[in-house]
């Protein structure tokens, strides 16, 4: 059997899988986040400890340990998580939706360095700035720093007693170059930083080290059981899904919106605001369009005209041209393309025909015409989408999932019920590294339909993206 431990911001979770991949268990952990002035974003590292030893008591419980050969870790990215030459943490984790940083991002991103090694934008979210303003704000917790690891790599060092980081969530600190998946020395030195105070580096399906024989002896485990690298939330999530090769991506409506190829090269382009990251298997890469707000606008709609999201898509019909009244779904900024955290959402000519069901589609178009803002982007750096799966809560819509279908000229393939996300991808490269397989057992869960583009309607929605485009440019001052 191989576990996978999931580490997110809400909770921690943990699936145990047998050699046909099928899942015998699960538990989940919950964590806070503490937020101790505005824009700020915490976590307490003990309480991650605290919820790993929940989660595998649990599934200790349920399962029989003794055959566990293998376990991957899936995570939150972009964490600063700092630690004294005796590993002691110095102050709660800066998470990756903390934008103390700011300022210093930009001051970085300023340095040409970053975006051609590095091959993305500084942003706010990531590791190297943090560390920038714990060094201007926080200078005697600065010069204690030995160590900084990313949060599922905190839970390693617990796991393992080995500092070891993996390809796809380095790329997400600033700190790594992203073609050569090294350290960069030039980008830790302007944050004041050396190679000696990082992690050593594996690909996600390696194996970065065994579990303590204490914890060992705990939960059942036979001596020598393998911790994989394992990934990043969204890598480790493709590798759920089976996303691993050049020509497969998966689109997620989720709360955020989150396109995903793989790529068998590393083809940057940061000013586009496309993440491009190493993947959790060697030699490849991945990119990544993202929207902040994706199901979050349709949640938003319902709060405001108090009807549950199915309420109001329910009643839509078959897919039908979008119409003249535009949402832009930018309620808190928006990451790919445009990277402005400024911005904010419209609604643009509404008349005295736009109903609850003209809302309605116009914000599901909306986030639809995002997508596509992502899928341009992508593809305009050379990546192939030749093969999309669905997921996250948005997909129970068919009339949204036909639209960004149709919108991007590719059907949509809607798997089985089931848990394909990062803990699941993290058990899958347990696998890997405990037995020396590779991408190929990363495949496709089984697909319950296909949902296809409306060819008649692709002209309209081209046109309709266009309008969309012209909107943001004309609003994208308006503060």
């Amino acid at each position: 059997m191989y576990i996978g431990l999931d580490l997110g911001t809400s909770g921690l979770k943990g699936i145990v899988i047998d050699d046909s991949q099928r899942v015998l268990a699960e538990a989940v952990a919950p964590l806070e986040v503490t937020r101790p002035h505005d824009g700020w974003s915490e976590q307490d590292p003990a309480s991650w400890i605290a919820a790993a030893e929940a989660v595998m008591a649990e599934l200790a419980g349920k399962v029989g340990m003794g055959v566990v050969r293998g376990i991957g870790l899936s995570g939150q990215m972009h964490g600063a998580t700092l630690l004294d030459a005796g590993h002691k943490v110095l102050r709660p984790c800066i998470l990756w939706n903390d934008t103390r940083s700011a300022v210093e991002a930009a001051a970085l991103d300023g340095d040409p360095a970053f975006r051609a090694k590095t091959g993305n934008i500084v942003f706010p979210g990531f590791t190297a700035p943090k560390l920038a303003w714990v060094r201007a704000h926080e200078p005697e917790v600065f010069d204690k720093v030995a160590l900084v690891l990313l949060p599922k790599d905190y839970l390693r060092l617990w796991l393992t007693g080995e500092a070891v980081a993996e390809m796809s969530d380095a790329a997400g600190t600033s700190w790594l170059d992203t073609g050569k998946r090294d350290w960069d020395d030039a980008l830790l030195a302007a944050t004041g930083l050396s190679r000696a105070n990082m992690p050593r580096l594996v690909e996600g399906s390696e194996v970065s080290g065994t579990v303590r024989g204490e914890l060992a002896s705990r939960w059942g485990l036979a001596p020598g059981v393998v911790v994989a690298g394992g990934g990043g939330d969204n890598a480790a999530s493709a590798v759920g899904v089976g996303v691993v090769k050049a020509g497969e991506a998966f689109v997620s409506i989720g709360t955020s919106g989150v396109l995903f190829a793989a790529s068998g090269a590393y083809q940057p382009d940061a000013a586009s605001a496309v993440h491009t990251f190493c993947h959790a298997l060697p030699g490849t890469w991945h990119q990544m369009g993202v929207i902040l707000s994706a199901a979050d606008s349709l949640t938003w709609l319902s709060g405001v005209l108090g009807a549950s999201a199915s309420e109001l898509t329910g009643g839509l019909g078959p897919l039908r041209a979008p119409g003249r009244t535009l949402f832009l779904p930018y309620l808190g900024g928006e990451r790919t393309p445009h990277n402005d955290a400024a911005v904010r959402g419209q609604f643009l000519h509404l008349d005295h025909g736009t109903d609850r069901a003209a809302l309605t589609r116009a914000v599901l178009e909306g986030v639809t015409h995002a997508f596509r803002d992502s899928f341009d982007a992508l593809t305009g750096t050379g990546t192939r989408i030749e093969r999309l799966i669905g997921v996250g809560g948005g997909t129970r819509s068919d009339y949204w999932v036909q639209a960004i279908a149709t919108s991007l000229g590719l059907p949509v393939e809607l798997p089985v019920a089931g848990d394909f996300g990062g803990a699941y991808g993290a058990a899958r490269l347990g696998l890997m590294a405990a037995t020396g397989a590779g991408a190929e057992l990363a495949t496709a869960p089984r697909i319950a339909r296909v949902i296809e583009p409306d060819a008649t309607l692709a002209t309209a929605f081209a046109e309709a993206h266009a309008r969309y485009k012209q909107g943001y440019q004309a609003l994208k001052g308006l503060h």
